[in-house]
Formats: C-alpha cells, sequence, structure tokens
C-alpha cells in the first residue's frame, strides 16, 4: 500500500508539471535516524551532523537535477530496537528517498528490515554487527567496517604489538558489544592469547568496581573494554586507573570519540582503541573536516562516515537522474572514489571495507600507532 501511495505521488507531481509546462518545485527528502536523546546522543548529533555537512556540499556543488531543496528528517532511535522501528515506520510515512544510519546494530538491524519492505536504501555509518549486510537485504550498505575484522585486528595488536600472552575481557551484552567481545574471545583462542574471563556488564552501569576487582585478581596482560558508549568507557577508565589495574587496556571504535578523552581526562592517556584509518592528507577529509568543525565542533567518530554515507546516496540519486531505489542502487554499486574516510567501493553485500587500526591516547589525542598490515607508526 505504502509503495503504490509514495509511486502515485511521484507521478502526480510529474503530471502537473507537463501540464503547466513549467518546472515544478521539488523537494528531495532522506532520513537520519540515530539516538538524538538519551546516553548515545552525541554519537547520534555527530551523525545528523554529518549528513547536514553532505547536503551542504552537494548543493554548493549545483544540487540534484528536479528538486529545488534536499530535506534532512530526523528520527531518534534512542538505541532501543523498538523505538527504531518505529522511526523507520515514521520515515516510510514521510516518503524519504533512503536513509542513513542507525547507531547502534540493534537499532540498525530491525529498522532495516522495515525500511526493506518499502524498497527504501539504508546506509549506516556506525554498525559494525557482521548480520547488518549478512541478511542480504538488496538495499543496505555499510559505510563503516565490520566486527569480523575488527576483532582478529585487535587480537593481533594485542599479541605483536603489546606481547601480551593473557586478555580479560568485558562487554554490555549488547548487539554491537558482545558481537565484538565473542570475536574478540575467538579470535584470541586462534591465535593463542589466553582469556582469563569474559564477563559482562549492563548499559547504564556506573559503579564496575566488583568486575575490575576481578580483573585485577586475575592479573591480565590487558584489559579488552566493549562497551556500546564512550561514557561508560570513561567510567571504566577512571575507575581501573583508580584501582591501580596493571594492565594495559584495550577498547573499540565506540571510544573513537572526543568526550572519552574529555570525561576519562588523564585515565585515558595510554589506553589503545581499534578504529578505522582515514588518511587527513586528502582533499575529501580536508573538505569535511573545514566545513564540520566550523559548525559543530570536535569531529566525532561517526561523523565522517555519516557525511560519507550521505554523499553516497545524494550522488546515486544524482546520478542515477531518479529516485528508484533500484537504479539508485546501480549507480552506487559503480562508485570507487575517495571519500573524507577511505576509499568506498561497494561489495556485492553492500560493505564498503575495514579499515582498523590502533590508536594510543597521547596527551589528549588519538594518535595512529600500530598497523595490522605495516606495524608501527613512526
Amino acid at each position: 500500500m505504502k509503495k503504490m501511495k509514495r509511486s502515485v505521488g511521484v507521478v502526480a507531481v510529474l503530471a502537473v508539471a507537463l501540464m503547466s509546462g513549467a518546472a515544478t518545485a521539488e523537494t528531495l527528502k532522506i532520513g537520519m535516524m540515530g539516538p538524538l536523546t538519551g546516553p548515545y546522543a552525541a554519537d547520534g548529533n555527530d551523525i545528523a551532523n554529518g549528513v547536514r555537512v553532505a547536503i551542504e556540499v552537494i548543493n554548493e556543488a549545483g544540487g540534484i537535477e528536479g528538486f529545488d531543496t534536499i530535506e534532512l528528517i530526523t528520527q531518534d532511535t534512542a538505541c532501543d530496537p523498538k523505538q527504531a522501528v518505529a522511526a523507520a515506520n515514521n520515515l516510510i510515512n514521510d516518503e524519504v528517498v533512503g536513509v542513513v544510519g542507525a547507531y547502534c546494530s540493534s537499532s540498525t538491524i530491525p529498522a532495516s528490515e522495515t525500511l526493506a519492505e518499502e524498497d527504501i536504501l539504508m546506509l549506516t555509518p556506525a554498525s559494525t554487527n557482521e548480520m547488518v549486510t549478512d541478511r542480504g537485504l538488496p538495499y543496505m550498505f555499510r559505510v563503516c567496517g565490520r566486527d569480523d575484522d575488527q576483532a582478529p585486528a585487535a587480537v593481533r595488536f594485542m599479541k605483536e604489538a603489546l606481547g601480551a600472552k593473557t586478555v580479560f575481557i568485558v562487554d554490555d551484552k549488547t548487539t554491537y558489544s558482545q558481537g565484538l567481545a565473542d570475536g574478540v574471545a575467538a579470535s584470541s583462542k586462534e591465535m593463542g592469547l589466553e582469556v582469563l574471563a569474559h564477563e559482562h556488564v549492563n548499559q547504564g552501569d556506573k559503579d564496575f568496581s566488583a568486575i575490575l576487582t576481578k580483573a585485577k585478581a586475575a592479573a591480565p596482560d590487558v584489559l579488552y573494554m566493549s562497551l556500546q558508549n564512550h561514557s561508560s568507557g570513561s567510567l571504566m577508565a577512571i575507575q581501573a586507573n583508580r584501582m591501580g589495574l596493571d594492565a594495559a587496556i584495550l577498547s573499540q571504535d565506540a571510544m573513537f570519540h572526543p568526550n572519552f578523552i574529555n570525561v576519562a581526562k588523564e585515565a585515558a592517556e595510554g589506553v589503545y582503541v581499534t578504529f578505522g584509518y582515514t588518511d587527513e592528507s586528502t582533499e575529501a577529509y580536508k573538505q569535511f573536516a573545514d566545513k564540520f568543525s566550523a559548525q559543530y565542533g570536535d569531529i566525532g567518530a561517526y561523523a565522517i562516515y555519516a557525511y560519507d554515507a550521505a554523499t553516497v546516496l545524494l550522488n546515486g540519486i544524482k546520478q542515477a537522474g531518479s529516485t528508484d531505489p533500484a537504479k539508485i542502487k546501480e549507480a552506487i554499486m559503480a562508485m570507487d572514489f575517495q571519500g573524507a574516510s577511505k576509499q568506498i567501493k561497494f561489495n556485492e553485500k553492500g560493505d564498503s571495507g575495514s579499515s582498523y587500526i590502533a590508536f594510543k591516547i597521547e596527551n589528549g589525542e588519538y594518535r595512529p600507532y600500530w598497523h595490522p598490515e605495516t606495524g608501527y607508526y613512526q
């Protein structure tokens, strides 16, 4: 029913344009969904702002033929699966052509099922769980990396760069965090690293003393901290520091955010984080960074991927000369370009590849530290 409604609306607009013999003003609607409120709001707003910058850039380049305005419609998922489905339905009713989002894999997966029923493209800038693209949805794309690439990269870093023999793993039982932690545990076993324990906390916990006491008693070489949110990670790092935990701390891409350092402060110093490598010397990155920083300040972890995701969607529409999802997909699959975050080229699953390296926090900055193929950075 909704597919027919959208088609009839487009036909009606075209009919009016033909009868009048004049161009009719049209608005291109694209959606964004992510956690705009709650503990993950910083990440969600980074994503929304990344999309806004992409719209600004394409407008400066002449916009998209046939449309006078590009409208961004945002929906708050709060990283809740049910709210994410409701957000997807709202965007369907708003007749968006495509959606950038969501943040949490636990939101992206159910929301994408709803959008798929209406053949609406979805490009996630942040959801790394393998099932996002492994389900075979025809219009699902991912601009960030995958957990099954990040997990082995993290274990190689622990073993080869840190010389670790033992690891203590903690996750918060979310789809993303536990999935990645499970991957690290499996890769550790494959690479000969001993997992002393794999413990769980809950989202929203603020006191990690019980888990950290266990970790201290186990005396691991590395504490692997897999949490959904950088606020929780900051608290865990602070408490580990106060407790005198004698272990290197390695975390994942959710901790690659200025707020992790801003909150944890000295406790963040020396913490390692895996995240995708971005060549900041490219013109694509500089264009994005200059515009984003001028308007929104610090660049959050997934703002750059959201910018690239929106760029792909908007250029797909522009190159297709159509809002037909099949034609847009065809244009997207033909793309191979230097994005702000990395080289963008999608495979048959809808993935654009992973480029995980290890960063070390030094003097309040994330500094590239180790590459799985080339070793240490100078």
